[in-house]
């Protein structure tokens, strides 16, 4: 298969979560496990980027001036927090669905991002480039992981990062992260998650390397029931996070 008839795109998940576009911003909804997950993530994105660029994580502005690119931004949970730390985001996504969800309660919020229903590949053919590129939860929907990862890493400007976050494929990450999220607990709706297609992080770090990016941080993420959140963790046998980062 040519490079140019590629494709990142697996169109059976764009289907299944442009379904669900309606409810990206209800916190009770169908996407209520990443309204958990949002602050965990956002408060590790926000400190690694200020320890990188030299910022302070507790400014009211610590990304202002960084490019950043949202990919797979569904309808914007991590994009518009993103735009209120100072960042210039760019927020892109298969589905015309969630860009469409995504535009308007950006406007609505008076949050300026950048929303385009496009794909990874044609990002990077128009040779864009970013300071921070943001993978999160993203890797397991996609049709071709290599060539997600390395178009995603071309896009990274030297000096800049790229952070990844998803779901190792482990039989632990298949009782927790599929059986019981989807069919005990009701997290999320039956079939989000296959296994077959849940990523280790060698699988991850191998084209990013290729692609002269160097994974400089790793971390597990683990949902606490006593707590009702989600805290980092040494365990990435379910959930994790990578930060790879291009050299000057």
């Amino acid at each position: 298969m040519s490079e140019t008839a590629r494709t990142t795109i697996d169109q059976s998940e764009v289907d299944r979560f442009s379904a669900m576009a309606a409810e990206w911003w209800d916190p009770t909804g169908k996407f209520r496990p990443l309204h958990k997950f949002n602050p965990v993530r956002l408060a590790y994105i926000r400190d690694k980027v200020a320890e990188h660029f030299g910022r302070d994580p507790k400014g009211l502005q610590p990304l202002k001036g960084l490019r950043l690119l949202d990919i797979g931004c569904g309808g914007g949970l991590l994009s518009e927090p993103m735009a209120r730390m100072g960042a210039d985001v760019l927020g892109a996504d298969a589905s015309e669905k969630n860009i469409g969800i995504a535009k308007t309660h950006a406007a609505g919020s008076g949050v300026a991002v950048d929303y385009r229903a496009v794909t990874a590949e044609a990002l990077a053919e128009a040779g864009e480039s970013f300071d921070i590129v943001l993978n999160m939860e993203v890797v397991e929907h996609v049709a071709d992981v290599d060539f997600f990862m390395t178009t995603c890493a071309h896009m990274v400007r030297p000096g800049g990062l790229m952070f990844v976050a998803t779901i190792n494929r482990t039989m632990k990450a298949a009782a927790l992260a599929i059986f019981a999220a989807e069919n005990v607990l009701r997290w999320l709706p039956r079939g989000t998650h296959q296994y077959e297609k849940l990523v280790r992080p060698e699988e991850l770090e191998k084209p990013l390397s290729a692609s002269g990016l160097e994974v400089t941080e790793r971390t597990g993420v683990f949902f606490n029931p006593l707590a009702n959140q989600w805290n980092l963790s040494k365990d990435m046998d379910v959930n994790y996070m990578l930060v790879a980062k291009r050299p000057l």
